[in-house]
């Protein structure tokens, strides 16, 4: 019995060395640079521990986002413009939700919005489109306050922008 609980673990052993050996040799032809051993191995262990924290049981929990209503959409495109380095933000097309417990004081939400780009010119003519070029994805926090729910923001963070065709 004990026989064959030592094999298991060898086998073991062996098949994680052997995956190891094929990410870093991987790795080097891929980027044709050295490996960062003790890199490629703390990201190895944070996926497999983010997998296991029990703080991230509700992300896997499927859930659809609480639709917010803001009262700053002017500021926020103005900032998510800025940002982005996009031409203009269609404040009507701005979606901004959050996954958070609306009855709390501060929030985190998901902002999506579609962004406009300079009008081209092609052969002397300037060809103006409403179709958005891009669209935006970002997020921040907002909180309440006297003229209703408000986001922050200094605390917009542009997480893609997405070239749309």
């Amino acid at each position: 019995m004990a026989n064959k609980i030592v094999r298991i673990i060898l086998i073991i052993v062996v098949f994680i060395i052997f995956f190891e050996v094929g990410l870093i040799s991987s790795y080097t032809i891929v980027t044709a640079e050295a490996p960062n051993i003790p890199g490629l191995i703390d990201m190895q262990v944070d996926k497999i521990s983010s997998i296991f924290n029990p703080e991230n049981v509700n992300e896997v929990l499927v859930k659809d986002p609480t639709p917010l209503k803001i009262s700053n959409k002017k500021d926020v495109a103005l900032q998510l413009e800025s940002l982005s380095k996009v031409d203009g933000v269609n404040i009507d097309s701005m979606n901004i939700t959050t996954y958070d417990d609306t009855d709390n004081e501060n929030l985190t939400v998901n902002i999506e919005a579609l962004g406009y780009a300079s009008p081209n010119s092609t052969s002397g003519q300037i060809i103006i489109s409403q179709d958005p070029s891009y669209k935006l994805i970002a997020t921040g926090s907002a909180t309440y306050k006297g003229t209703g729910l408000m986001v922050d923001t200094n605390t917009i963070v542009i997480t893609s922008v997405l070239k749309l065709y």
